[in-house]
C-alpha cells in the first residue's frame, strides 16, 4: 500500500510562489480585446443600466479609451457603432460618414499599430429592424442579398483603416465573399474574424440596450442552435476553408466545451467572445455581496483561457490587465 505521504498533489498548492510556478494556464493583457459601443449625436459619454462601468462613447472618448487600452497592454480593441438613423438595409454601415467607419478611423490615427484595430462587421446595429441582413418580402433574412451588403461592409471598413474586420453575421458563405472583396480591392492585409460558431444566446440581452437595437423576435434561423456541440466544426472547417485568419466562440463561458473542441482541432487562432450577460451577471451579484468581484472576474476568463481561446474578448479588458500588471 502506497504511503500517504508520497502522493501529496497539496505540495504544489503551499505557497503563492509554487502555484504560480506551477500554473498551467495564464493570462496576459495582449490576449485581451476590449469590445467597445460608440454612438451618433452623444455630447457625453452614456452609461449603460445593464452593464455597469460600461459606456456609449462619443468619438472624443472613443480616442481616450483607446488610448487606456494602449496604456494597459492589452491586444485589441472591437468597435460596435450606433447611429441615429436606420433603414431596411442599413446604408450607415457603408457611408464612409457613418458612426463605425469614421471611429475605426479615429482610433487608427490615435493609437496606429499599437492596438489590432477591429471593427464589427454585421449589419444589426444599422437596419431598423435589427436583424443582421437584410430581409425578403415575407420577413426571412436572404442570405445572398445579404452577402453583398457585408462585402460593401468589409470594403468601407477596409477603407477607413481596420486592421481586422469580425464577420459576427452568421451568413453563410460571409467568410468567402468577404475575402474575395477585400483581395479584389486590394486589401490583402486586412485579417478577417470569422465568429465561427455564434450561438443564439439568451445571454446576449445587455447587448441589446448598448446597440439599441431594434429586433423584435430572435435570430435562430441563423445564429446556431444551443443543443448543438458537433455542428461547431463544421461551421469552423468552412470558415477556415473560405479564408478565415481567426475563429470565434460565442459566447464564452456557456460554450467552454464547444470552445476546447475547437481549440484542439484549429489550424487558425481561436477567440471567444465573454459576452454581455456573462459581464452583467458578474457585476450584478458582486454589487449585492455575493461573490468577490476581482477574483469572479479573473476565474472567468482564466477558465476561457483554460478552455483553449488563444484572445478573449471581455469588456473587463483594461481593468483586468491592470489587475495582471499588479500581480507581476
Amino acid at each position: 500500500m502506497t504511503s500517504p505521504g508520497r502522493l501529496r498533489p497539496r505540495r504544489l498548492r503551499r505557497t503563492p510562489a509554487l502555484r504560480r510556478l506551477t500554473a498551467q494556464t495564464r493570462l496576459h493583457p495582449a490576449d485581451l480585446v476590449l469590445p467597445v459601443f460608440v454612438r451618433e449625436g452623444l455630447d457625453a459619454p452614456r452609461p449603460l443600466t445593464s452593464m455597469p462601468g460600461v459606456l456609449q462613447h462619443t468619438r472624443d472618448s472613443l480616442r481616450h479609451e483607446a488610448a487606456r487600452a494602449v496604456e494597459a497592454g492589452i491586444g485589441g480593441i472591437m468597435l460596435f457603432g450606433v447611429p441615429e438613423h436606420r433603414d431596411a438595409v442599413g446604408s450607415g454601415a457603408t457611408d464612409p460618414d457613418g458612426i463605425l467607419n469614421v471611429a475605426v478611423a479615429d482610433v487608427v490615427a490615435e493609437v496606429g499599430d499599437a492596438l489590432v484595430v477591429q471593427a464589427d462587421l454585421c449589419l444589426d446595429e444599422f437596419t431598423d429592424h435589427g436583424h443582421c441582413g437584410v430581409l425578403t418580402p415575407q420577413g426571412m433574412v436572404d442570405n445572398d442579398a445579404t452577402l453583398e451588403r457585408y462585402a460593401a461592409m468589409a470594403l468601407a471598413q477596409a477603407e477607413a483603416g481596420a486592421h481586422l474586420v469580425g464577420l459576427s453575421g452568421m451568413m453563410d458563405g460571409q467568410t468567402g465573399v468577404v475575402r474575395d472583396a477585400l483581395d479584389a480591392a486590394g486589401h490583402h492585409e486586412v485579417a478577417v474574424l470569422a465568429y465561427a460558431a455564434k450561438y443564439a444566446s439568451a445571454f446576449y440581452g445587455p447587448f441589446r440596450e448598448a446597440v439599441e437595437s431594434q429586433l423584435d423576435g430572435d435570430r435562430r434561423t441563423y445564429q446556431m442552435d444551443p443543443a448543438n456541440r458537433r455542428e461547431a466544426a463544421r461551421e469552423v472547417a468552412i470558415d477556415v476553408a473560405e479564408g478565415a485568419d481567426v475563429v470565434m466562440v460565442k459566447p464564452a463561458m456557456s460554450y467552454l466545451d464547444v470552445l476546447a473542441d475547437v481549440a484542439a482541432t484549429s489550424p487558425v487562432p481561436v477567440w471567444a467572445y465573454q459576452v454581455s450577460g456573462e459581464y452583467a451577471m458578474i457585476e450584478a451579484a458582486s454589487a449585492q455581496g455575493w461573490i468577490a468581484r476581482r477574483s469572479a472576474v479573473t476565474e472567468s476568463v482564466l477558465s476561457i483561457r483554460r478552455a483553449g481561446a488563444d484572445a478573449i474578448l471581455t469588456y473587463w479588458a483594461t481593468e483586468l490587465a491592470g489587475w495582471l500588471a499588479e500581480e507581476r
